[in-house]
This record gives structure tokens, C-alpha cells and sequence, in this order.
């Protein structure tokens, strides 16, 4: 299971380099000298390059909400920071109202055809009728 906490993480990487480096000085003692030193001069070098960790600026707000940051800033900011929920929700407003339209358009135009059609309406409550239609009328 790895770690998400960084000062954790950090520990344990530097709990790893430290047994590779005991690993590595472990077999030092047979080598030769020059190749022992050009060795300790590479650690030298990875321990100098080693990165440091950084610490990230904390920012503090200056009163205003968290999401609309709404401290000290002018009436047109405000405004514009608002604008885009206000125009969604007039969208929303206009689609539902243009689907009902059209919904009732769709019933509208179902019940006419039912009323100027030669059939009676208690034709389209018979069990046989709608067999009927599902085979495919009388084509």
C-alpha cells in the first residue's frame, strides 16, 4: 500500500537510499581504488542534486466567499461573475417551456386525428383493434 502523505513518502525514500547505499559501500572493500573513488564521487554528486522539497505559498482570502470571491471587488465583477448562472438558468427555463409547447402540440395533433378519423373512439379500446394495428391494418 503506498502512501499519500508526503512527509511520509519522503521518509521512506530516504529510508530506501540509505540501505541501497549501505548495499552499495558493502562491496567497496574489493574494489579497486579508482573505481571506489569515481563511486564516491557519483553519491557525492546524487546527494547534491538531491531534490528538496518546497513548500507551496499559502493563500489566504481577504473575507470574500470561497466561490465567488466576492471581497473587495467591484459592482461590474460581481455582475459578471453572476451573469453565466443567470443566463443558464433562463436556458433551462426556455427548454422546458419549448418541450411542453411542443409535447402538447404532439397531443394536440394525436386527438385531432382521433376526433376527424371515421372510426369511433371506442374502436381504439378494443383488445382486437390494437391487435389489429400491431399486425399492420388492413394494407
Amino acid at each position: 500500500m503506498t502512501s499519500t502523505d508526503p512527509l511520509r513518502a519522503q521518509a521512506q525514500a530516504d529510508q530506501f537510499g540509505r540501505a541501497v547505499a549501505r548495499r552499495l559501500a558493502a562491496g567497496t572493500e574489493e574494489m579497486p581504488y579508482e573505481a571506489a573513488e569515481r563511486l564516491r564521487a557519483a553519491r557525492v554528486r546524487a546527494v547534491t542534486m538531491r531534490k528538496i522539497p518546497e513548500h507551496a505559498p499559502v493563500v489566504v482570502g481577504r473575507g470574500g466567499s470561497a466561490l465567488l470571491a466576492f471581497g473587495e471587488r467591484s459592482w461590474f465583477n460581481r455582475i459578471a461573475s453572476v451573469l453565466p448562472l443567470v443566463v443558464l438558468a433562463a436556458g433551462l427555463v426556455l427548454i422546458h417551456s419549448a418541450q411542453t409547447d411542443r409535447r402538447a402540440s404532439e397531443l394536440a395533433e394525436v386527438d385531432a386525428a382521433l376526433l376527424t378519423d371515421d372510426l369511433p373512439p371506442s374502436a381504439y379500446a378494443d383488445p382486437g383493434f390494437v391487435q389489429f394495428l400491431k399486425s399492420g391494418g388492413a394494407e
